[in-house]
């Protein structure tokens, strides 16, 4: 018989442990130096290098659950996001975006790489075809987000990476929303994959990190751009992150299985308009995220009727807190006009559906019917015909 390869739970919780040799301790130590030997040893450490104990154990346990041969951690989502694409572009060189993409990495685009002499080009759509129209001579990247934030649109990721390859361009792409738990891209032929491992990896809404796996090859031009531009992560956070990963499967379960019921309950409620959720069957790209993702994810947006304020109804809610960042084990919702995409014009947010009334809901791992009374006692103190009712009685 065929030795069976682990499990996701079993990577998460036991591939990359550190070994505490000393008093073979149940976890892995903690290596705080930043300090090591640099003589007579096999290489030399340091923090900035990303070769520290834990985070060459952390980078072992991300680069199995993302199915690479190599990962790298930094500092931020964004950290990792600006070393990975900068890391194959270089004066005169142009890089292709989808539409729809993470307001920080829009701003990281739009804001700067005019001063470093690169061009970009976003697509008109998500079709295949529409990235393949804007490739040119000096094209090196393509660059994808799915599902995207906030809008939780799908990219078709085997298409995007059969393109990339036939034109000998690098493809990438932000697995943040679905985690290494619902989406594996490198086996649909992606070349670098990143996370923001602030969200779904760490979990508990208490580390701020970021992730890229790929291949060693590219792993290694990665390593020398992150050393230039100093994102590493302090090995305390590796610690926690490591810690946090052990329950990464268990938590993205609990929370796809949240998602599912609270997605149809706002489909069914008669006070939201719009429910943005890859999971629904009317949700026009469901066959595609049904085709290459395990699991649809802990997020969604909806909308609310326009009589009713989301301000209010955000201030409404009890359980589910009206908060900052996303993909904790608490339920949160914000918006993203005035959060994670307020520096794009509004004008072209709106062309997407990042509307003022927009609410991004990150669902978390309490129990599903307690999120829904939540929602409903929330309703019934904005709901402007309940309201006026009410003040009548």
């Amino acid at each position: 018989m065929k030795p069976k390869k682990p499990g996701i739970n079993t990577l998460c919780t036991h591939h990359g442990e550190l070994e505490d040799k000393e008093f073979h301790g149940a976890i892995s130590p903690l290596y705080m130096s930043t300090s090591y030997a640099f003589e007579d040893v096999d290489q030399k450490r340091y923090p900035r290098y990303y070769n520290t104990p834990n985070q060459e154990a952390l980078c072992k346990k991300i680069a199995a659950l993302e199915h690479a041969e190599d990962a790298l951690i930094f500092g931020s989502g964004m950290a990792a996001i600006s070393t990975g694409i900068m890391a194959f572009l270089e004066a005169g060189d142009h890089i292709i975006l989808q539409n729809l993409i993470y307001g920080g990495t829009y701003n990281l685009i739009v804001r700067q790489f005019e001063k470093f002499g690169i061009s970009y080009s976003f697509t008109d759509s998500l079709a295949p075809e529409d990235f393949e129209r804007l490739i040119r001579p000096n094209t090196k990247v393509v660059y994808i987000e799915t599902p995207s934030n906030p809008m939780l649109t799908i990219t078709d990721v085997r298409a995007i990476a059969e393109i990339a390859k036939q034109h000998d361009l690098v493809s990438m792409i932000d697995n943040t929303f679905a985690s290494p738990v619902n989406q594996n891209p490198i086996d649909m032929g992606i070349d670098v994959v990143i996370h923001s491992a602030t969200k779904y990896m760490g979990g508990h809404s208490d580390i701020c990190a970021g992730a890229v796996a790929t291949t060693k090859e590219y792993r290694d031009r990665i390593h020398d751009m992150g050393i230039r531009l100093g994102g590493s992560l302090s090995d305390y956070t590796v610690w926690l992150l490591e810690r946090s990963l052990k329950t990464l499967g268990l938590r993205v379960q609990r929370q796809n299985e949240n998602a599912m019921m609270l997605a149809e309950y706002l489909e069914a409620n008669p006070h939201v308009t719009k429910v943005y959720y890859p999971g629904l069957p009317n949700h026009p790209d469901h066959e595609l995220a049904k085709a290459q993702m395990h699991g649809y994810g802990g997020m969604m947006s909806f909308e609310l009727d326009p009589s009713i304020d989301p301000v209010a109804f955000r201030k409404a809610l009890k359980l589910i807190k009206s908060s900052m960042s996303l993909a904790g084990v608490e339920s949160t919702v914000l918006s993203p006009a005035e959060t994670s995409h307020a520096l794009i014009p509004k004008e072209e947010r709106e062309q997407y559906g990042i509307t003022d009334g927009l609410i991004r809901f990150s669902v978390g791992i309490e129990e599903s019917d307690d999120l829904i009374a939540d929602i409903h006692q929330a309703l019934m103190q904005v709901v402007p015909e309940i309201v006026e009712m009410s003040n009548k009685s």
